[in-house]
C-alpha cells in the first residue's frame, strides 16, 4: 500500500481560543492531522491547566518555568503555536479580528456572554470573515436556562444524569472518575471541524457548532432515559453489578490492589465460567440455573469467584477467562497502560523530542491517537508552545504587522511571553504526595522502565 506524507489538514489554520482540556484537546488532535492551531491565551489568562496545585510536573519538578512544564497542558496542546493577546483590550481584539480574516476555524470555550461583550460572536465573526467555521464548547449550549452556567465534570455529571445511576446501592451519587464528558465534547468538537469544512467546500460559507457537553453527557444515560420514557421507571445505583448479567463484578487478585473484572452474559458464559474456575458443579446448581437466580445469589456467586482470582495476578485471571471465552479485563493503572501489550502495537504512546532549553529531558511519552489512518502515517508533530512562543511570528509572519506595531504591542503588555500571574503549584515531594494518599504508589526506577536513561 502506497502511503503519503499529506496529512489530511495540511493548510488549515484554527484559532483556539479554548482552554483546560475539551477544546485543546480536540484542536491538538487536529494538529496531528494536520492543521496549523494557533493557541490563544492572556498574559493575566492562562491556560487553567498550565499550574495548580493538581498539575503533574516531569520527574515532579516545577523548575523556573512551571507554566510550561504541566503534563495536561503539553498533553491537549501539542504540536500548536503560542500567541499571547489580551482579549479585554481593544487592541488585543483588533489583533484577533487580523487573525480571524485568515483563519479557518475558531475554537473557544467561554460562557456564551463573553465572545458576545467582545463582539467576537458568530454573527460578528462572518461579517469579519463569511468562510470561518466558529466551534463553541460550552457546559451548556447557547440560549436556554442553564446557557450562561459555569461547568466541570462534577456538575456535568450531576445533571445529565450520569451520578444518579453511579455508586453502590442505597450509597450517595458519585462521580465517575476521570470526566469522560470532556473527551466526549473533543470528539465532537473535532467532528464540527471536519464537518464545518466539508460545509464551506460545497456551499462557500462557514458555520456555526454549537457544542453543549450537557446534551453530550445525556447519551451516556440514554438507555435510562428511554426507559423513564417507556416505563416510568427510574434506575437506581447497583455497583459493579448490571441488571441483567450476572455475575458481574470486581474481583481482587493476587498482589496489592489488584483486581479483575468479568460479566456472565448467558447461559452458556456461566457453564464456561463453571468450567475455567474448575467447578463444573455449580453449572448444575440450581441456585445458579437462570439469570435471575444468579442475579438472586450474588454474593455467594463472587465469594466463589473471588476465592479463585485471589491465587493469580491480575492479568493471568483476564487471560484464562478472555482465553475461554468470558469477557473479562484486568484493572491497570496509569504504568500498566505504559506496558500493556495490545497499547504497544497499536502506537498509542509516541515519543517526543523537547529542545534541550526545555528542560523536560530529550523525550517524553504523549497519547496519541485511538484510530489509524490507511494512508497516512500519523504522528505527535510536536511539544506543546511555552507561553507567547510564537508571538511574533504570528504577527510578523501570518499578520504582516510592522516592527513598530508589534513594539508597541509589546509595549504596551497587549502581547506578553510571561505570565503576570500564575496558579500556585502544590510544592511536596513525591514521597509525601504518597503518604498523603495523593498517590498511589511511586516507581522510583520509571525512567529505565520506559527508556528514558
Amino acid at each position: 500500500m502506497i502511503r503519503t506524507k499529506q496529512l489530511p489538514l495540511d493548510g488549515v489554520r484554527i484559532v483556539d481560543t479554548s482552554y483546560v482540556f475539551a477544546g485543546p484537546y480536540a484542536a491538538g488532535l487536529l494538529c496531528d492531522l494536520g492543521a496549523e492551531v494557533i493557541k490563544i491565551e492572556g498574559p493575566s489568562r492562562l491556560d487553567l491547566t498550565r499550574g495548580g496545585p493538581a498539575s503533574i510536573y516531569p520527574d515532579d519538578e516545577l523548575g523556573t518555568d512551571s507554566w510550561n512544564r504541566t503534563a495536561t497542558f503539553n498533553l491537549a496542546n501539542r504540536g500548536k503555536k503560542s500567541l499571547v493577546i489580551d482579549l479585554s483590550r481593544k487592541e488585543g481584539r483588533e489583533v484577533m479580528v487580523d487573525l480571524i480574516k485568515v483563519a479557518d476555524i475558531v475554537l473557544e470555550n467561554f460562557t456564551p456572554r463573553v465572545m458576545r461583550g467582545w463582539g467576537l460572536d458568530y454573527p460578528n465573526l462572518r461579517k469579519i470573515n463569511p468562510r470561518i467555521i466558529m466551534i463553541s464548547n460550552t457546559g451548556y449550549g447557547h440560549g436556554g436556562p442553564y446557557s450562561n452556567y459555569p461547568a466541570q465534570a462534577t456538575t456535568q455529571e450531576a445533571t445529565h444524569g450520569l451520578a444518579a445511576v453511579t455508586g453502590y446501592r442505597g450509597g450517595e451519587p458519585s462521580k465517575a472518575g476521570q470526566s469522560f464528558v470532556d473527551f466526549l465534547a473533543s470528539w465532537a468538537c473535532m467532528m464540527s471541524a471536519l464537518l464545518g469544512l466539508r460545509y464551506r467546500r460545497r456551499f462557500g460559507r462557514g458555520l456555526w457548532s454549537d457544542v453543549g457537553m450537557y446534551q453530550l453527557g445525556c447519551f451516556g444515560v440514554s438507555e435510562y432515559v428511554l426507559d423513564s420514557v417507556a416505563n416510568g421507571a427510574a434506575a437506581g445505583r447497583l455497583g459493579n453489578r448490571h441488571r441483567q448479567y450476572a455475575p458481574q463484578g470486581s474481583y481482587r487478585c493476587a498482589g496489592e490492589d489488584a483486581w479483575c473484572v468479568l460479566s456472565v452474559r448467558d447461559d452458556e458464559e456461566w457453564q464456561t465460567l463453571c468450567d475455567v474456575l474448575r467447578q463444573t458443579e455449580l453449572a448444575n446448581d440450581p441456585r445458579f440455573a437462570t439469570e435471575a437466580g444468579r442475579r438472586a445469589n450474588h454474593d455467594a456467586i463472587d465469594e466463589i469467584i473471588g476465592k479463585w482470582t485471589a491465587t493469580l495476578p491480575k492479568i493471568e485471571a483476564m487471560e484464562r477467562l478472555q482465553a475461554a471465552g468470558v469477557p473479562a479485563g484486568a484493572v491497570l493503572d496509569g504504568r500498566d497502560l505504559h506496558f500493556d501489550p495490545q497499547l504497544k502495537h497499536r502506537g498509542l504512546l509516541e515519543w517526543v523530542e523537547f529542545p534541550e532549553e526545555r528542560k523536560m529531558g530529550s523525550r517524553r511519552l504523549i497519547i496519541g491517537r485511538p484510530w489509524h489512518l490507511s494512508k497516512t502515517d500519523l504522528r505527535v508533530r510536536g511539544p506543546a508552545p511555552t507561553f507567547g512562543r510564537h508571538n511574533r511570528y504570528v504577527l510578523r509572519e501570518i499578520l504582516g504587522y510592522e516592527e513598530a506595531r508589534i513594539t508597541t504591542l509589546e509595549r504596551d503588555e497587549v502581547i506578553a511571553d510571561e505570565p503576570k500571574t500564575v496558579r500556585d503549584a502544590l510544592e511536596l515531594t513525591t514521597e509525601e504526595k504518597v503518604r498523603l494518599g495523593r498517590l498511589a504508589y511511586w516507581d522510583r526506577d520509571y525512567k529505565r522502565r520506559l527508556g528514558m536513561e
